[in-house]
């Protein structure tokens, strides 16, 4: 009978159900049929209190922050401050199209804002400077996925809601696997344009980059909040992400005057109706942890999957190809709430740190924004640049493999995610 859940569940999900009916109808189908006993009230319940953590709070503020941002001008004064640092070295194009990707990813916390934000014009400057229209797409989708990765990130906020785990500890964490991955894109970028001979930006004089850098100097304060805040124990995550809300206004608002006052209630519809989404998600993530946990299935998957007696290396290997496969077909968040409840007590119980866990499954959670065939990143640069999938997809693999390297490095060193601890 569980195998035939299973079925139904991936059935489902292949016949593009919405994500949270697949969730719902399976875990009630599990329910009714594996254990007719529980009382339905229960099921409601779970589905409340799986979205009543205080901590989740910081996702609509998070999200609220990313939309003033890009509806501003901070996407600007970034790609312009980082342009006049390296536009002239080569491969500056493509680097600065990372290196802003990566700021803006750290003071919006959202991929898909990345590239929203920062794939247009920087998708216009690339191609009169001879690239193809296919490779910076593909750079633009990949190096936007870093922003999952350096805090603030979602993914980080909903897993240690779920396990515990310190979410300061994780955004701390997150910044050398970003860097790690932001600089295999910079040499990928260097390289391949002394290949293809593109040419490079004139320099910048001092006098511009001073110029430049005094114009984004302001915008370097979210990442100062967010980090400082949360590791100094000035802040909560929640409370940095209504403070970045905060800090978002004042800079857009009231110093930069890209956005008007009037139009941030239209930007906070827009966040409403997003966050209405996740939590949806969210709570049907939720009840189908809950159902699968009581009956017991990770312990049941577990013996299947790996055997009486797994070795750490085993368990994270495993762990990582469940969590990368799950998260190119559905939602990150969704993938966490069904997989972490199976794989979290096993990894703990082996002695495996859990922010080392958690940087692992954010990885992969990274990788399946944009990996084909369901990467949301690359449906989101075919809307945002009027492009068809084929051609989008085109220029997306050569950045993959850099992050299939990466992941393998941490895979085998994790002690390089909790390497910060030895500086701090």
């Amino acid at each position: 009978m569980l195998w035939l859940i299973i079925v139904l569940l991936f059935v489902m999900l292949f016949m593009n159900f919405p994500i949270m009916i697949v969730l719902l109808t399976t875990g009630l189908v599990m329910m009714l049929t594996l254990a007719p006993n529980i009382d339905f009230v229960i099921f409601i319940q779970q589905l409340a209190s799986s979205v009543q953590s205080y901590v989740l709070l910081a996702i609509p503020m998070f999200i609220f922050a990313a939309d003033i941002m890009v509806k501003g001008n901070t996407a600007n004064r970034l790609l312009d401050f980082v342009k006049d640092l390296f536009g002239h070295i080569r491969g500056g194009t493509g680097i600065v199209t990372a290196a802003t990707s990566t700021l803006f990813g750290s003071v919006s916390g959202s991929s898909q804002a990345t590239i929203a934000a920062i794939g247009p014009p920087m998708r216009k400057r690339a191609l009169e400077y001879g690239y193809q229209d296919s490779h910076i797409m593909g750079l633009i989708v990949n190096s936007a996925g870093i922003a999952i990765l350096i805090p603030p990130s979602i993914v980080m906020i909903y897993y240690g809601m779920l396990t515990g785990t310190s979410i300061g500890d994780l955004f701390i964490a997150g910044v050398i696997p970003g860097v790690l991955i932001f600089f295999g894109f910079a040499a990928y970028e260097y390289f391949i344009a002394i290949r293809k001979k593109i040419p490079v930006e004139p320099k910048a004089t001092m006098g511009q980059r001073w110029s430049s850098f005094r114009r984004a100097l302001l915008t370097f304060g979210f990442p100062i909040i967010i980090l400082g805040g949360i590791y100094s124990g000035m802040f909560s995550p929640t409370e940095a992400a209504a403070f970045s809300v905060f800090y978002a206004i004042i800079l857009e608002v009231f110093i930069f005057r890209s956005v008007k006052i009037k139009q941030l209630l239209p930007i906070a519809a827009s966040t409403g109706v997003i966050t209405s989404v996740v939590f949806i998600l969210l709570a049907a993530g939720g009840s189908f942890s809950w159902i699968i946990s009581y009956l017991r299935v990770p312990q049941a998957l577990t013996e299947a999957v790996l055997g009486n007696n797994p070795s750490e290396l085993q368990v994270i290997i495993i762990m990582s190809l469940f969590f990368l496969v799950s998260c190119m077909f559905v939602d990150s968040l969704v993938a966490i709430a069904i997989l972490t409840p199976i794989f979290f007590p096993i990894a703990s119980q082996m002695g495996i740190d859990p922010v080392v866990i958690g940087i692992l499954i954010t990885m992969q959670a990274t990788l399946g924004t944009v990996t084909p065939p369901f990467g949301v990143n690359i449906f989101t640069a075919c809307a945002v640049f009027n492009k068809p999938y084929a051609e989008v997809v085109k220029g997306v693999f050569p950045y993959i493999i850099i992050f299939l390297i990466i992941n393998v490095l941490l895979i085998l060193f994790p002690d390089i995610i909790i390497a910060y601890r030895y500086v701090l």
